[in-house]
Formats: structure tokens, sequence, C-alpha cells
């Protein structure tokens, strides 16, 4: 878990999930814009980390078959009309509540506060992605915002629905360069922040302060900022991507055995690109190398996902 992503069981006063049966039938959905990439040698990581902790490095050579991407991450609207088809029951609400971001939240909102380091943070009983922020809440006037409060088991379920898939880490990584040899955003080494804003991060003093320098406290139309050199928007910022990946350390030594075997007992995944919570002075993992990771039942304010297919 990093400052700005949290797990189901991090923290959080602990609930089972209501029993309920999630399908999730074949269909199909609008036509969005993808963007194709060939088939290539390319690299994941990085040999130069700020954030070595939670694997960034080392780079390592992979080779990537033909893909698709989806240029933007799924948005509230694509999201109703999936549940409207197939009567699909996100774990948020089998769950019965979902983590919040404390001040995305209407003055006398009702929530329980969290016993750890990461105190913006509350568990919010009724939230699920059509009420993010709990009872009260809904998605007028954010239905191009990208869909959040969704797992990973939801967003995959969402994405075979379509016909498609999770990203790789690989794959994302690839496609977030657009172009570029190595570059440290999507968009160049052009640095973010509070006088530069090139992608919807924090801006102020976090937790307790925020600027609004980029227009949003919490998300973003999924289109809000230009998009890199392949046409992608959003691939820093606005909301954590998930992939279909199982968290790992690449590295060795018994440490980053331990946590190996640890995300693998909690079914940790890959994900990727920062959020609308992350800054340069606490959470600089808005660039490409970077990563965190959840659980894959977890949901959150800053969580979404984008839809790859094969090539």
């Amino acid at each position: 878990m990093s400052c700005c992503t949290i797990s189901r069981g991090d923290e959080l006063p602990a609930a089972a999930p209501r029993a309920g049966d999630a399908p999730a039938p074949a269909g199909a959905v609008a036509t969005v814009p993808r963007v194709r990439f060939d088939p290539a040698r390319t690299f994941v990581g990085t040999n130069e980390p700020f954030i070595a902790g939670d694997g960034e490095g080392p780079r390592r050579p992979v080779r990537l078959r033909a893909f698709e991407l989806e240029t933007t991450t799924v948005t509230n609207a694509r999201f109703a009309a999936f549940v409207a088809a197939t009567g699909y029951v996100t774990e948020a609400e089998r769950f019965g509540w979902s983590p919040v971001f404390r001040l995305l939240l209407p003055q006398g909102a009702r929530y329980m506060p969290t016993t750890g380091p990461t105190p913006w943070w509350v568990r919010v009983d009724g939230a699920f992605w059509k009420a993010p922020e709990g009872p009260g809440s809904d998605l007028s006037g954010r239905e191009d915002h990208p869909v959040v409060q969704v797992s990973w088991n939801d967003a995959n379920a969402f994405a075979k629905w379509c016909g498609g898939r999770l990203p790789g880490e690989a794959e994302w990584e690839h496609a977030a360069r657009g172009g570029l040899p190595d570059p440290r955003f999507p968009w160049g080494d052009d640095e973010p922040g509070d006088d530069n804003v090139l992608c919807n991060i924090w801006q102020g003093s976090f937790p307790r302060f925020n600027t609004l320098a980029d227009g949003y406290l919490g998300t973003s139309p999924v289109t809000a900022f230009q998009p890199n050199g392949s046409g992608l928007y959003g691939m820093a910022g606005n909301v954590w991507e998930w992939t279909v990946d199982a968290y790992r350390i690449h590295s060795v030594g018994r440490e980053a055995k331990e946590r190996n075997e640890q995300a693998l007992r909690d079914g940790d995944k890959v994900v990727k690109g920062g959020s609308f919570l992350c800054h340069k002075s606490y959470c600089y993992r808005y660039r490409i190398a970077a990563r965190s990771f959840m659980s894959a039942d977890s949901s959150t304010s800053n969580a979404g996902f984008r839809v790859a297919y094969d090539g």
C-alpha cells in the first residue's frame, strides 16, 4: 500500500461481504477509440528508481505481442451501460462499504475513521461506483469521469464483457511512453507541479489543502488533459489503473521474497499511473515506471481501469 492507495483489509474496520451473485454475461458496448501497438522488443521498469521499495527496478527487457489499448479509462457512463445490460453487482456493493478520500465527503457525512497512518482514507457504508462518496452522492455531471470504486474483479468482468482484458504492466508502460525512448512521464520529462499543470494530481499541501490549480479536487473528465504521443489520455494522474499482473518485486533477497509471498497470499495486483491524490512531496507515483498495488477485491475513490485487446 502506498499513501494514495489502500487495500480493503488495510487499517479499515472489517465487514463481511453480503451474499449475492455477480454475473457478467458476454455483451457489447459502444465503440471507443483504441490505439494499436505493433509487436515490439521493449522494456519495463527503470534502473533509476525513485521509490525502490515499490519494485520500480531494475529495468527488464520484454517482448510484446501486438495489442490494442483504449484511449481513455472506462467512464461512469460506460460502466452504467454494462450494469444495466448485465445486472452486475460490484464487490463494494456486496461488501456494503468502500474507502473514500475524506475531503471528498460532504459536510456531516457519516464515516468510520482509519486507525493507521493514512487518516485521509475512511470507511463509508454504502459507497460504491454509482454513489462514490456514499449515500446522497451520485454521478450527476460526472458521466465522462472515470468510474471508481471498482475492484480488479469488477474491472476484469467489464473487460471480458466487451471482448477485451486488462493490460499487462509492460504493455501499459510501453503504451504510456507514447513512442518516446524513455520519458519520465507520458508527455516527456517536463515536471508537473503546482504551477505547471499537465495532469490531474494534487496541488498544494497534502492532505489539508488543495489549490485546485488543475480545476479538480477529485477525478476529472477522461479527456481533460492532452494525450501522449500515441493518443492515450490520462496515463498520469486522475485515477490509478488496474493491470492484469500480480504484484511482484523483481529483486533478490529475503525481504523481497517475503513481500512477494505476502502479495501472493493477499491477491495483490499492480496498479499504474498515480491519481489525483499524488504529489511529488509524498507520493511521486505518477511517473511511468512507478507502481503500487491493491488487493483484487479492493475499491477506492481513485482507482479505475482501461481495457486492452489482443492485437
